[in-house]
């Protein structure tokens, strides 16, 4: 049995690290999954797999270099070369969402954020899910708030300008840094806002050398 989780499992402890559900971490999962269910057990990270899949036979089949991100309850990157998964010593790679959100300002982008790695101002806090809805309060859904910018309202559709403007400004920093031939998006907050727009100020948010 195969399961893709969010967080890394440390390849010396086999202890899961870096979890957004936070239960999970400090433990070894794949050896309590296979005592219970008494057969062969295959752990890793859900954004690897989702970029390993793409990498060899889906949106990013044939690119020499891709980079996957999952935007969800967290947000998730992978880094596959030459249809290779690029996980590193600490099986780290492709951690972005940990990364602090580029050009970061309390006027552009609100109060600063705590993130639950001890971190501030993480890219997750600002561009998951979890994070969209928390910073627009009101106890409101990610796909609700969609819905409202969707349907004209001004306060949801400038929150959806920010998004757009902070998921950008991300994957610029990771577009300098890796150069990959294809980014390939999944997760549910990938899915939604089709009828919204999605370009973001140039000078801003697509800060790439060329």
């Amino acid at each position: 049995m195969g399961v893709g989780l969010p967080g890394a499992i440390d390849p010396q402890s086999g202890l899961i690290k870096n979890c957004n559900c936070l239960v999970l971490n400090g433990h070894d999962l794949r050896s309590d999954l296979m005592q219970r269910l008494g057969q062969p057990v295959w752990i890793a990270n859900d954004a690897d797999c989702f970029t390993l899949s793409e990498a060899v036979d889906g949106a990013g089949a044939g690119a020499t270099t891709v980079f996957g991100v999952i935007i969800g309850t967290g947000c998730g990157g992978g880094i596959a070369v030459n249809q290779q998964l690029l996980s590193g010593p600490n099986a780290i790679a492709g951690e972005w969402g940990h990364n602090p959100l580029p050009g970061y300002t309390p006027q552009r982008d609100g109060p600063a954020q705590a993130c639950y790695c001890g971190k501030q101002n993480c890219i997750e806090s600002f561009i998951s899910g979890s994070g969209f809805a928390r910073r627009y309060g009101e106890q409101a859904q990610a796909e609700a708030i969609v819905e409202a910018a969707q349907n004209g309202d001004p306060q949801a559709l400038a929150h959806w300008r920010h998004f757009i403007d902070a998921f950008a400004r991300s994957l610029a920093s990771v577009i300098n840094i890796l150069d990959p031939q294809t980014i390939v998006l999944g997760g549910g907050l990938s899915n939604v806002g089709q009828n919204l727009p999605r370009s973001a100020p140039r000078h801003r948010a697509l800060s790439v050398l060329r």
